[in-house]
């Protein structure tokens, strides 16, 4: 497995097109991608443009976080019911993949109050979007990732430390320029980094004075 960082302040369509980018320098043939994300629509679309036929996996602790609110409005005065529930319902999507099961279930159940019944609504609207994304016992076996709390974990090391820091200050501009020598450092491809910047000015050089 190879791991590497990029990280870039940029719209929608500019990740996509930089996933583009990285897709085309991977043998997608020879390999097999998996794209690992929380419920935004926008982010999928983006991965599945790039890696078209790719594994899909919905990032288990977002959907977590999303059962927890239901328990939580659910059972407000049972946190006892509350965990129990939350525990078997994930149980069923972690390591049976019954999300039809779990959404029939969530059907049927009889709100205990308006923010439960609007959790509900929300919860089902969720699972029924990601409804294919659920397979983690085959993710698991296959060697992916259910969790993109790594991803997660080096945005806030690479990018938060650096610009989200007391005082700072950043245009988007210099701000990505910033954010590139960070990743090469962290990637281990800093000195291979200014060895092509060396090569670029060079090119330049001698087209002036050709």
């Amino acid at each position: 497995m190879h791991i590497a960082s990029w990280h870039q302040v940029g719209s929608a369509e500019e990740l996509t097109e930089a996933l583009s980018v990285a897709a085309s320098r991977i043998p997608q043939k020879k390999v097999r991608p998996c794209l690992v994300g929380d419920g935004a629509p926008w982010l999928w679309s983006a991965m599945q443009q790039a890696f078209p036929g790719a594994r899909e996996v919905l990032d288990f602790y977002h959907c977590s976080e999303h059962i927890h609110a239901l328990a939580s409005a659910q059972y407000p005065d049972d946190p006892q019911r509350a965990f129990l529930w939350v525990e078997s319902t994930m149980a069923r999507l972690s390591h049976k993949g019954e999300v039809g099961a779990v959404i029939g279930g969530m059907k049927r159940m009889q709100p205990a109050n308006d923010a439960a019944k609007e959790s509900i609504r929300k919860t089902i609207h969720y699972l029924e979007t990601n409804k294919n994304r659920f397979n983690y016992h085959g993710a698991r076996r296959g060697g992916y990732a259910i969790g993109s709390g790594g991803i997660e974990s080096a945005n806030k090391f690479i990018c938060h430390v650096r610009i989200k820091r007391s005082g700072a200050w950043w245009l988007v501009s210099n701000c990505n320029n910033m954010l590139k020598l960070r990743c090469a450092l962290v990637n281990g491809t800093f000195e291979h980094l200014f060895d092509n910047h060396k090569t670029r000015e060079k090119a330049k050089r001698l087209s002036r004075n050709a």
